[in-house]
């Protein structure tokens, strides 16, 4: 069997688009540039992307010399999710994550993170209390890569 080794970056995909199989990948994959990974199916992929590029992120497409498109999903993870109606409590703890350069999930209604007992029992200080769960992680790309990697 040959396997598929995946080149170009495509950017976010429309969710209609068909594509020839679905990688899904955790955030430590998701930041690498060269990696090889197996398809549901079991088939092998080799990613060898651009050093220094943007997290793939859940929705990007990867394709490969002959134009056969791929999607990433996030898979899941070991995450502390932190929900909370009063945005001042998710804008401190989010506040004190960003201090620590945690890698963070910023969206409505909560923050996620990966898990860390250390972080969690600081989030409980700032009167939150964190959910340890598994579920799919996507961190703000940040201020500084690469102009910002934006989706709809």
């Amino acid at each position: 069997m040959v396997m598929h080794t995946l080149t170009q970056r495509i950017g976010a995909l429309a969710p209609d688009q068909p594509v020839a199989g679905t990688l899904v990948l955790t955030i430590e994959q998701r930041e690498r540039s060269r990696f090889r990974t197996e398809l549901a199916n079991g088939e092998t992929i080799g990613v060898i992307l651009e050093r220094g590029g943007p997290a793939l992120r859940a929705g990007d497409g990867l394709a490969n010399d002959a134009g056969a498109v791929y999607r990433i999903e996030a898979a899941s993870e070991s995450v502390s999710t932190v929900r909370s109606d009063d945005p001042l409590v998710l804008l401190r703890a989010a506040y004190h994550l960003g201090n620590r350069h945690t890698p963070l999930e910023v969206a409505d209604g909560y923050l996620r993170y990966r898990h860390d007992h250390v972080l969690d029992a600081m989030v409980r200080g700032l009167g939150a209390e964190p959910l340890h769960e598994t579920a799919p992680f996507q961190p703000e790309s940040g201020a500084y890569a690469g102009g910002g990697h934006h989706h709809g």
